[in-house]
């Protein structure tokens, strides 16, 4: 996959240059290029899909534990987020972070 472009993408910022792309970020230029690939490429970029949803969990644990952190309220959390009930938000949170220390 980092043939089809993913090795060209620029390090973002908080990233060191000498870091692979990230599973999302292969995943993404796999989306791009679909049209392109053949069978093996496809099959590559699923199973990097666990991996890519273990990232993006990783980011949103870590973005509500800063919210939490910088005082906002689940109320304000969940409603920001989508969620219906401070206490949803709350549990979902605790589901991310039970993962991710089981993981």
């Amino acid at each position: 996959l980092r043939d089809l472009g993913a090795g060209d993408l620029p390090a973002p910022p908080w990233r060191p240059a000498a870091v692979p792309p990230s599973a999302v970020d292969l995943a993404q230029v796999t989306l791009w290029r679909a049209g392109d690939l053949p069978p093996d490429d496809l099959l590559s970029a699923l199973a990097l899909l666990p991996a890519a949803r273990a990232e993006v969990e990783g980011i949103e644990a870590g973005l509500l534990f800063v919210a939490r952190s910088a005082g906002l309220t689940w109320a304000q959390i969940a409603e920001a987020t989508g969620f219906h009930s401070p206490q949803a938000c709350q549990q979902h949170f605790q589901r991310l972070t039970a993962r991710r220390d089981a993981g």
